[in-house]
């Protein structure tokens, strides 16, 4: 048995709907998933129920983009209530973020000349949380480019001329926002942020866990990370971080996380909510 904690769909800056989540998730022998949108958890009612109707479990998430001294780092929320105020209230927040972030790219490429508008990077995102990939999609739909990596090479870059650095909460206060919604912490893609000097500082803030299988984790910075985790008490997740075609080939099922460790978040869970029992109940699949 085995599951896949990271996970983009149509919400954020993935391509699949939630029944094609659900459906991939299904083709692929998995039994449980999370849906880990970008600043947003508007995927997630949906998401669960297409995971229900097909036997799977689904674990709330959402994915916030910190940092910490200085260093961008990604934090996963498991178990989230997607219903708490605070957590919404902050999620619209990083969402505006976003929206300005898209205006102020499409004005930098209106400097250069290219005729876009940021309406139509909204009407081709349509949802609360657009980013790069959606102004790089409205590029290759005008025609300004031939392709997704396109867009990024000539325009969306760090440092290329349209890139617009993305305000960022402090790892801390992501950390509090994820634990007041009564979920669990988890560092994302750690080998990819080149921040170990954080991870620390994270514990001591409260840091749940560490996504140590990831598809672009090598079997040796997956091993190294996994000894990392241990050392600090830290629960190991993994996921493919499938962002449906919006990268190239779709990466779901490429990590396969074993179901034992989400039986450790599960328990993790408990402790927290003093025994009280929070597995998902699942319908039984035709």
């Amino acid at each position: 048995m085995f599951a896949d904690l990271h996970l983009h769909s149509h919400y954020s800056d993935g391509t699949y709907t939630a029944a094609e989540v659900a459906e991939e998730a299904r083709k692929h022998g998995l039994k449980a998933i999370s849906l880990t949108d970008h600043d947003t958890v508007e995927g997630c009612e949906s998401v669960g129920a297409e995971c229900r109707s097909r036997g799977l479990e689904f674990i709330t998430g959402v994915e916030l983009t910190a940092e910490f001294d200085g260093d961008e780092l990604h934090l996963l929320g498991y178990f989230v209530d997607t219903q708490s105020l605070e957590l919404l209230g902050e999620l619209a927040k990083y969402q505006l973020v976003r929206q300005n972030r898209v205006r102020e790219m499409v004005a930098r490429l209106n400097k250069m000349g290219i005729p876009l508008t940021a309406d139509a990077v909204f009407a081709l995102a349509k949802c609360r949380s657009p980013g790069r990939p959606h102004v790089g999609r409205a590029l290759v739909q005008a025609g300004i480019c031939s392709s997704l990596d396109q867009a990024f090479e000539r325009f969306l870059k760090k440092h290329r001329p349209a890139w617009v650095p993305k305000f960022k909460m402090s790892a801390e206060a992501g950390i509090g926002i994820i634990h007041r919604a009564g979920g669990l912490a988890v560092m994302a893609h750690p080998g990819l942020n080149h921040c170990d000097g954080a991870i620390p500082g994270m514990v001591a803030a409260g840091l749940d866990g560490m996504e140590c299988f990831h598809s672009k984790h090598t079997v040796d910075t997956a091993a190294y990370y996994l000894e990392v985790a241990v050392n600090h008490g830290l629960l190991v997740t993994g996921g493919s971080d499938c962002h449906g075609m919006n990268k190239g080939k779709p990466t779901m099922g490429q990590v396969r996380l074993p179901y034992a460790y989400i039986e450790k978040m599960y328990a993790r869970m408990a402790e927290i909510s003093n025994g009280a029992i929070i597995k998902p109940q699942v319908e039984q699949s035709a």
